[in-house]
Parts: structure tokens; C-alpha cells; sequence
């Protein structure tokens, strides 16, 4: 693909969207699967680079492929980071020596905070460079501990990692999690994957979770549909407007006014954290009607005046609902956004420098919340947005082509991370492409 794609508008926005599987629930039905020591994999396996890397690595970690500079297996997960905090945890448990590595900026996030907990457990690994940060020298086997005490605040992929081991220790894991609780809905995610498994995993009081001991079951498990990747849909339908209307150039014929997409492979009740996308897209006039085989977008009622939400919860829509407000002309304040700084990139700073180019002011507060209150400065006429080897960039900012007579995104195949096929999708909906 070219480094640049250059976007165009679609007369209409019409389609039926296959939806990726879910790459949350991928990487950690595969995690699970391989503790069961079953062969056969999950079913609608996400089709992303991460899920990929996931397979990839716990394949090698079964042929133990050596480096010929340390004699050691090395595994190395470029840039996925769930996959690096999840196989610390894994190959902490199994016999061997490992070193986990990736990407130069996966060698930036830290991991100090999921290190120290394992080392709590009785985990060996030490930092094979920086102190805090991958790559990981990882020397496995059974791990004696059973109590660990972490901050509720951390990511929840670490909380995530350390629970789906938690069945392998001998005394089982008791994890106690102090002060603000982030993404709780992940951490349900994976509870409920764990009990699909076999596992007693529960929440014993509102801030202890308690892991038995025991064995994971090889039983069959189908991936559901990413309510994450529905969240650019969603989008797209806030901000369609009839082709030139947002340049005052024409007005769309009737029959073209009224877009409808429809999503496949998302249920209601969804374990998902980010299907409570849903839910505040409803409060920007979008409508949600499920059917057989998903969801049915319409455009239905009036958008608030102003967004005001905690998204700590969902911070991976975070991109998605400040460009949406930003292009319907909607204030917002969203908070719980401490996280982003550690993303694929640091996404509060990317936010702000990239809609700057578009003609919004994104101010930022205490590292972890983004507000605007209307405040414009000058457009660049041919916007290029950067997308800092960041997936969710990419896809959150494309549908902007809706408002604007111009739109071009750098390197656009960083979707691949998490949706591979967003680009075809689009075309299939009437969106050009070059």
C-alpha cells in the first residue's frame, strides 16, 4: 500500500460490514487455549497483526527457536502490546528460558509495575536493556506465590495477565487491586473467558479477585465480533452528512439523505467493555437496532449540546469520540484517559498536534483528561494526519473525509494492527480510496 492514502467521500454510506473478530478476545482465548494444553485453536480468530503475533509466539514457544547471539528462544512481538504483557505472564509459568522483545517503541512502554508483581509470585526475569522496559529475560517455571496486591490503576492487561496464570500456581492467586479501578470491563472479559476454560475465577469483595487452583479445559470457543472496530461505523454515521453540504456546493438527492450500516457478529449483552460505545453514540443521534446477525445503524433524535464522560473504561474509543464531537461541533470533556500517554503512541499528544492540523484546539489536564470548548485556529488545506505507528489514528480520523473537502493519512497500513481489511470495508461502502 502507498504511504499515503488520499480520501474521498461517498455519495451515500450504505453496506453490510463483516466485522473483524475481536482482538481482545482473541489473545486471550489463545493464552487460555494454550494453558489447556488443547490442539485445536479457537474458532474466528481475529485476523490482526497482534492475534497473529499471539500465534506466532506461542508456537515458538513450543519448537523453541534458538538465537544464535544468547543460545536462548527468542520471542519477539514487534509492536503488539498485549501480547508482550501476556506472555511475560505465560512463559513466567512455563519451564524454559525466553527472552521477549519487540518493537523500538514497544521498548519504550514500561512493565516494571507487571514484572515486580510476577517477581512477587516468585517469577525469574530480568531487563536484558533498559531498567523498567522490554526486552525480557524470562526464566520459567512454577511459580509458588499466591497473594499479590497491585494498583487498580495499572492497565488492565496486567491485572488480565496475571489472573489467566493464576489457575497454574499451586495455592491458586489472590490479587488484591488498591485505589481507582480502570477498564473493570476487561478484567470481567477475562474472568468470564477464564470460567469458559474451566477456571473458579471470581471478584470475593469489590477490590479482591480470587483465582483456585487448577487445570484449564479444552473446550471449543468462537470469537465474537470487535465492538472496538464498530466504533469507526458508528462514527462515520455521525458524521455522514449528502456530498458537498459541508462546502455549502450542492445538496444530496432525498433518496441519498438517510445512510444505514449494517454490522455483523455483534450481540447484545456483549462482555466487550467497548460495546458501551453503543450507549454514547445514542446520545450523538445514533440508533442501535440489533437483528440476527448484529447491529443496524440509523440516524435517530437530536446530539447533546455537550459530552461529558468518564472513559476510563473504554479508552480505546477515546480517538474515535474526540474527532466525532470535534466535527459535529459538540464540546466535550472526557476524562479517565490516563492511559493513552503509554499507548501505541502517546495518544494525548497525538490528538491534539493532529486535529491542530484540521483547525481544533485540544487542551489537555492532569494526564488524563481532554476537553474543547469550540476553540478553532487556522485548517490546513491539504491535511495529512500522521498516524505515529498507531493504528487506532488511522481509522478513528479517516471518517473526517465525511466534513471535509480534503483529507490524506500517512502510512495506512498500520490498521493491519487490529483491522486489517478497514480500508477495503470502506470502499465496499462507497468511500474512494488512492
Amino acid at each position: 500500500m502507498d504511504q499515503t492514502l488520499q480520501l474521498t467521500a461517498p455519495q451515500t454510506l450504505q453496506g453490510q460490514i463483516a466485522l473483524p473478530a475481536s482482538k481482545s478476545i482473541s489473545n486471550r482465548a489463545l493464552i487460555l487455549h494454550a494453558l489447556s494444553g488443547g490442539h485445536e485453536r479457537p474458532q474466528n480468530l481475529s485476523d490482526c497483526d497482534d492475534t497473529a503475533v499471539m500465534i506466532r509466539a506461542l508456537e515458538q514457544e513450543q519448537n523453541r527457536s534458538l538465537s544464535a547471539e544468547t543460545g536462548i528462544p527468542i520471542i519477539d512481538i514487534h509492536a503488539a502490546g498485549t501480547a508482550m504483557r501476556f506472555l511475560t505472564a505465560y512463559l513466567s509459568t512455563r519451564p524454559g528460558q525466553w527472552l521477549l522483545t519487540g518493537s523500538a517503541r514497544m521498548k519504550q512502554r514500561p512493565i516494571r509495575l507487571l514484572v515486580d508483581a510476577l517477581r512477587t509470585l516468585g517469577a525469574d526475569i530480568s531487563y536484558a536493556e533498559a531498567e523498567g522496559y522490554p526486552p525480557l529475560q524470562i526464566d520459567g517455571h512454577s511459580l509458588p506465590g499466591e497473594e499479590i496486591t497491585l494498583a487498580g490503576s495499572v492497565s488492565s492487561q496486567y491485572i488480565s495477565a496475571l489472573l489467566m496464570v493464576g489457575p497454574t500456581l499451586p495455592q491458586g492467586l489472590t490479587l488484591h487491586l488498591t485505589g481507582a479501578l480502570i477498564s473493570v470491563p476487561y478484567i470481567n472479559l477475562t474472568l468470564q473467558l477464564m470460567q469458559h476454560y474451566g477456571a473458579t475465577a471470581r471478584w470475593s469483595d469489590e477490590r479482591t479477585i480470587r483465582v483456585e487452583p487448577g487445570s484449564y479445559q479444552n473446550v471449543p470457543f468462537t470469537v465474537e465480533s470487535d465492538w472496538s472496530a464498530a466504533s469507526y461505523w458508528y462514527e462515520m454515521m455521525a458524521l455522514w452528512m449528502p456530498q458537498g453540504e459541508h462546502t455549502g456546493n450542492q445538496e444530496a438527492p432525498e433518496e441519498l439523505a438517510q445512510p444505514v450500516i449494517e454490522l455483523k457478529g455483534l450481540f447484545p449483552h456483549s462482555a466487550q467493555g467497548d460495546s458501551r460505545g453503543a450507549q454514547l453514540f445514542a446520545k450523538l443521534g445514533i440508533h442501535t437496532a440489533y437483528t440476527p446477525d448484529g447491529v443496524r445503524l440509523t440516524r435517530l433524535g437530536t446530539p447533546v449540546a455537550r459530552l461529558v464522560e468518564d472513559l476510563v473504561d473504554i479508552p480505546d474509543l477515546a480517538q474515535t469520540f474526540v474527532v466525532t464531537c470535534c466535527f459535529m461541533g459538540i464540546p466535550f470533556r472526557f476524562s479517565g484517559l490516563q492511559s493513552l500517554r503509554i499507548k501505541e503512541t502517546d495518544r494525548i499528544s497525538a490528538l491534539q498536534t493532529e486535529l491542530h492540523k484540521l483547525g481544533y484546539v485540544i487542551h489537555d489536564e492532569a494526564d488524563s483528561i481532554l476537553y474543547w470548548n469550540g476553540e478553532r485556529c487556522p485548517a490546513e488545506s491539504d491535511p495529512v494526519i500522521a498516524t505515529y505507528d498507531d493504528h487506532r489514528m488511522a481509522m478513528a480520523f479517516a471518517p473526517a473525509i465525511l466534513r471535509l473537502p480534503r483529507l490524506a493519512i500517512a502510512h495506512p497500513e498500520v490498521v493491519s494492527k487490529s483491522y486489517p481489511s478497514y480500508w477495503d470495508h470502506l470502499r465496499q461502502a462507497g468511500f474512494i480510496l488512492r
